[in-house]
């Protein structure tokens, strides 16, 4: 999938899993060809799978563990366990298998929608996403190759990106310990359906916040140096998710410490409401030799 239309596209035909018998359910993924899985995906399929086993309550927090990596070439079964139903809230556990083995298990929350106290973390003052450059646009203009950039950097994926530290920038090469990036979907969800708004984003939460523990190592270690990998995630859902518009995913390291990096973020509408927040530890490694 190479243009914005069928990554998107793509995506959303990878949520609609296959019913295999009751509570167990197979996905396809977003690409093949030897790939490892984007983890992403395993969130976001894995967290619709739970919705199937629910009614009349969206989630509100995740708590994942990435077990190994996950073969692209074949699909992904995923298995709810009903845990509990509650008065108020909802427990689910799902585990996502190939080949027999887990590759990954999540503990979900639902809630009924309910009314209470409200106040929320302001969102930091940063340019809105009119005055920023779409980061594939500046990536495919860059004449060199830096070395602490993605290889995702000149793909276009679901989500349109706009990195408030321009790619390739003299503020961008700096070491520094956050990386704020407004993010859009590329498609309209009608009616802002929430459950398919949580769903992506959870799959947003995974998108670059691992490689944000190697920001403040800029620009001494080169990005094709390090072993790269998530290992436990967790997702708290604050409020309904405004998919169809600007969202400014804000990611920050706290601490790396034997060949593991501390990530957090937090995802704010265009009003400045807090929406999401997410920590995720990875793995980061300088690869032998």
């Amino acid at each position: 999938m190479t243009t914005a239309e069928s990554r998107e596209a793509r995506l959303i035909s990878i949520l609609d899993l296959k019913k295999i018998d009751e509570d167990l359910f197979l996905g396809d993924n977003e690409s093949r060809g030897g790939f490892r899985l984007f983890g992403g995906q395993v969130l976001s399929q894995a967290v619709r799978a739970a919705y199937q086993t629910v009614e009349g309550r969206h989630v509100h927090s995740l708590h994942a563990y990435f077990l190994r990596g996950g073969i692209a070439d074949q699909p992904v079964l995923f298995e709810v366990e009903r845990v509990r139903d509650g008065r108020s809230f909802t427990t689910r556990r799902v585990v996502a298998i190939q080949n027999g083995d887990a590759i990954f298990n999540m503990d979900l929350s639902f809630q009924i929608e309910e009314s209470g106290f409200q106040h929320s973390d302001p969102m930091p003052n940063v340019p809105p996403p009119e005055e920023l450059e779409d980061d594939v646009e500046v990536a495919l203009s860059l004449d060199e190759v830096h070395g602490n950039m993605s290889p995702m950097a000149k793909i276009e994926r679901p989500f349109q990106t706009r990195s408030v530290f321009r790619l390739g920038s003299e503020d961008w090469e700096k070491e520094r310990f956050s990386n704020p990036v407004w993010i859009k979907f590329r498609n309209k969800v009608e009616n802002e359906d929430q459950e398919f708004s949580r769903c992506l984003i959870s799959y947003a939460s995974d998108m670059g916040l691992v490689s944000t523990s190697t920001l403040p190592h800029q620009p001494d270690v080169a990005r094709d140096s390090l072993q790269l990998a998530s290992l436990d995630h967790s997702l708290w859902i604050h409020r309904d998710v405004p998919i169809n518009e600007w969202i400014l995913f804000h990611k920050k390291t706290s601490s790396a410490e034997g060949a593991r990096g501390m990530n957090h973020a937090e995802f704010y509408s265009q009003k400045g409401e807090l929406i999401a927040s997410v920590s995720q530890e990875g793995l980061l490694r300088v690869r032998a030799g």
